[in-house]
């Protein structure tokens, strides 16, 4: 075992760094720039029941120091994804781990998608994506309902033996509390966060930069706020959390771990350079090396706050 090696909710890991969902669709789309067995693992692109087409061109803008996106959750289904898709993880992946990211349009959809996808070969758990919206009750994310969120963990939860993991979103009025419910309602894990919504203005159209109007946020400006999202829902809950927003150096992930992450996604990164999460893995090799680290796990929640 190496000093990069961690375990998360049951699944061994090489390393803690994972691609997020979203930057590396179902995998094959990198397989010849990325080498994907050099990375902890990989979040898939959404999946939900039906195909879905998102939302209108262009679905993705950068502006100074970050990128907005809005790419409304676009997806082929679960049966292409399961009859396609994973097949080839399966065959593709031996060291890298997969979780599949699933969402739906109403809470009962989660449990669905996972049924359908239980029989599938070198799947290794599942990310509910509740921070989209709960169609069926008025466009409501998920997570802020907390008892809706009990009963979309609790159907997901009697569909699989896999470890589920809960993506939160920062708007969230109460993140701790709310990650404190998705656990004991049955979640294995959390992701923390998802991006932020913002808008970006073309000020020579006087329109939105992106189709849908507003989108998400991602890049370098979440590094602090998913840092500091870690450290407050670690020292509320006991699961074991993926860090996530800004990463795009092994310093970076560090930050994540120190503040009680196990596991850190790389995503804008991985869209801007597809080597970034492969020399991050390296940087955090080194670091382990220069600091006489045996194992990432004497480092995380290792950060003193200031009395």
């Amino acid at each position: 075992m190496t000093a990069l090696a961690v375990p998360f909710a049951g699944i061994a890991f090489q390393n803690p760094i994972i691609l997020a969902s979203g930057t590396a669709a179902y995998g094959r789309e990198l397989h010849d720039i990325v080498d994907l067995e050099q990375l902890g693992g990989l979040v898939t692109k959404a999946v939900s029941l039906a195909p879905r087409l998102g939302a209108n061109a262009p679905r993705v803008s950068d502006f100074p120091g970050g990128m907005i996106n809005a790419i409304g959750l676009a997806n082929p289904g679960v049966d292409v994804v399961r009859d396609v898709e994973l097949p080839w993880l399966a065959v593709t992946l031996s060291r890298a781990k997969v979780l599949v990211n699933v969402v739906g349009n109403a809470a009962e959809d989660f449990a669905d998608v996972i049924a359908r996808l239980e029989a599938s070969a070198g799947v290794a758990g599942y990310e509910l994506n509740v921070s989209c919206p709960n169609v069926k009750a008025g466009g409501m994310e998920f997570g802020a309902d907390r008892e809706v969120l009990r009963a979309l963990i609790s159907r997901a939860r009697a569909a699989t033996r896999r470890p589920i993991v809960i993506k939160l979103s920062p708007t969230l009025a109460d993140l701790a509390g709310t990650a404190q419910v998705a656990a004991d309602a049955g979640a294995d894990a959390l992701t923390l966060t998802n991006t932020l919504p913002g808008l970006v203005i073309d000020v020579e159209t006087r329109r939105p930069r992106i189709g849908f109007g507003s989108g998400g946020v991602s890049g370098p400006p979440l590094l602090p706020v998913g840092v500091l999202a870690t450290w407050r829902v670690s020292r509320a809950v006991q699961v074991p959390i993926i860090g996530l927003g800004g990463v795009s150096r092994g310093e970076h992930a560090l930050q994540y771990i120190m503040a009680g992450a196990t596991l850190v996604g790389v995503g804008t990164a991985g869209m801007v350079d597809p080597r970034a999460p492969e020399r991050i893995v390296s940087e955090l090799a080194h670091w382990c090396a220069r600091h006489g680290v045996s194992s990432l796990a004497s480092v995380r929640g290792t950060l003193e706050w200031p009395s």
